[in-house]
C-alpha cells in the first residue's frame, strides 16, 4: 500500500498528465524551422503570413474544433542545426506536424530527416528540385514552385530575346546549381545553338561584386541569367549599374521581382529585366484582395512574397489535417496527395506523382515608379503548366514510393 504522501503525489502527477493530454487534444501543434536570422528580408514577412493564417483558421473554429498552435525554431542557415531543432520540437514541444525551411540545403536535410524518422514534412520555401525528385520521399511535400518550374516560366521570354551568347551568375549552393542546370537544359532545347560564354558561382552571402561584374563584362555576352538574391543581388546590381554591365543586354533574373529584393534596390532597380516575383500592389483578383486587406489590417504593412508562402503553408496544413481527420503520418500523406487548397493566388493542388504543389508565380519586367522598384507587364503562371511529364517524373523520382 502506498504511503499517504506518495498517493497524494501520484494523484497530482496523474491530474497534471490528464490536463496535458486534454490540452493536447484541443490543439494541433505545428513545428516550424527556418533561417530567420540568416534571411530576415524573406522570413519576417513569412512568419507574419503564418500568424495571419493561424489566426484566421482559429477564428473560424480551428480544424474540427481543434485550434492551431505555431512553434518556431531558427536553424541558423545550418542543416545540422535544423535537424537538431526538429528533434527538439518533437521531444519537448510534442508537435503534430513539421514544416518550414528556406535554404535548399537545409530543406534537403529536413527531407532526409522526414524519411529517416517517418514523419510528415511540408517544405514551404526551399526551391531545389531534389526535394521532390532525386531526394523525394513519401513523407515530404513541397509548397513553393521549384527552380525547374520558375525557370521554365522564364525560358520562353529568354528564348524570345534571340540572344546567342549568355553569361550566368549564381550562388554556389544547391538552389543556384539547380537553377542554372535547368536554365541551360531548357534554353538549349528552346534555342538550339545558344552559347554559355561565362559562369560565375559565388559564395552565398559573400559575393565579390566587382570581380564578378568584370568577369562577366570581359566575356562580352549578349544576355545574362542571374540567380543571386538578397544582399548579393543588391551588390551585383549596384556594381553592374556602375560599370554599365547591363546596357544593351537582355537580363533574365530569378526571384528578383519579389518586393523583398526590389524594395532594397529602390532607384537602382534596373529597367526591363525579365523576372519572377510578386506584384502585390497590382493584383486584382478577389482572393488576393481579401488576403491583402486582412494582412494590412493586422500588420499595418504590405505583404511580401514570403507572406504568401507562410500563409499558404498554414492553409495547406489546416486543409490536410481536416481531410485526414488527424495528424497521423500515413493519414496526412494520403490526405496531401491530390489535396486542393484555396490560396490568394487561386486554388492549388498537391500532385500525387511527386508531392509538388501547383502554386505558381508572376512573370514580368522590372521598372521604377516613384523611386521604387516594381514589376510591370506581368502575368500569373499556373505552376501546374510548368512541370515535366509524368514519365519524366518517374525517372527523376525512382526511389520514392
Amino acid at each position: 500500500m502506498l504511503p499517504r504522501l506518495h498517493v497524494a503525489a501520484f494523484a497530482l502527477v496523474t491530474t497534471a498528465l490528464l490536463g496535458t493530454q486534454a490540452h493536447a487534444q484541443g490543439v494541433y501543434k505545428i513545428g516550424e524551422i527556418n533561417s530567420y536570422k540568416a534571411q530576415p528580408a524573406f522570413l519576417e514577412p513569412y512568419k507574419k503570413g503564418m500568424e495571419l493564417a493561424v489566426s484566421q483558421v482559429n477564428a473560424a473554429g480551428g480544424v474540427a474544433g481543434r485550434k492551431l498552435q505555431l512553434v518556431t525554431r531558427d536553424d541558423n542557415g545550418n542543416p545540422a542545426d535544423a535537424v537538431r531543432a526538429a528533434d527538439e520540437l518533437y521531444a519537448r514541444e510534442k508537435i503534430d506536424v513539421l514544416t518550414g525551411s528556406f535554404l535548399s540545403h537545409v530543406g534537403l536535410a529536413l527531407t532526409d530527416y522526414a524519411q529517416q524518422k517517418k514523419r510528415f514534412f511540408l517544405a514551404a520555401e526551399p526551391l531545389t528540385d531534389k526535394i521532390v525528385w532525386e531526394n523525394g520521399n513519401r513523407y515530404t511535400f513541397r509548397l513553393r514552385p521549384s527552380t525547374y518550374m520558375q525557370v521554365a516560366m522564364l525560358v520562353p521570354e529568354a528564348a524570345a530575346m534571340k540572344k546567342q551568347r549568355w553569361a550566368i551568375v549564381y550562388p554556389n549552393y544547391e538552389y543556384g546549381q539547380s537553377a542554372v542546370a535547368t536554365f541551360k537544359q531548357l534554353l538549349k532545347a528552346a534555342q538550339p545553338g545558344v552559347e554559355f560564354v561565362a559562369e560565375q558561382a559565388t559564395p552565398l552571402g559573400k559575393v565579390d561584386a566587382g570581380s564578378v561584374v568584370q568577369a562577366l563584362a570581359d566575356a562580352k555576352p549578349d544576355a545574362i541569367f542571374n540567380v543571386l538574391f538578397a544582399a548579393d543581388l543588391a551588390k551585383f546590381v549596384r556594381e553592374g549599374n556602375t560599370r554599365g554591365l547591363f546596357e544593351g543586354k537582355g537580363v533574365v533574373s530569378l526571384l528578383s521581382g519579389e518586393p523583398e529584393y526590389l524594395d532594397t534596390l529602390k532607384t537602382e532597380t534596373p529597367t526591363g529585366w525579365v523576372v519572377t516575383g510578386y506584384p502585390w500592389y497590382a493584383i486584382q483578383t478577389p482572393e488576393h484582395k481579401a488576403f491583402l486587406d486582412a494582412y494590412q489590417a493586422r500588420f499595418k504593412d504590405y505583404p511580401r512574397a514570403g507572406s504568401v508562402v507562410g500563409y499558404n503553408a498554414i492553409l495547406s496544413i489546416a486543409a490536410g489535417l481536416k481531410k485526414a481527420g488527424s495528424a497521423d503520418t500515413e493519414k496526412l500523406i494520403a490526405a496531401f496527395r491530390g489535396l486542393e487548397v484555396k490560396t490568394p493566388f487561386g486554388p492549388i493542388t498537391y500532385r500525387t506523382q511527386d508531392h509538388q504543389s501547383t502554386m505558381g508565380a508572376y512573370v514580368g519586367k522590372t521598372a521604377q515608379q516613384q523611386g521604387k522598384g516594381v514589376m510591370v507587364d506581368f502575368t500569373y503562371m499556373d505552376g501546374g503548366k510548368f512541370q515535366p511529364s509524368d514519365e519524366e517524373v518517374k525517372k527523376l523520382r525512382p526511389a520514392a514510393p
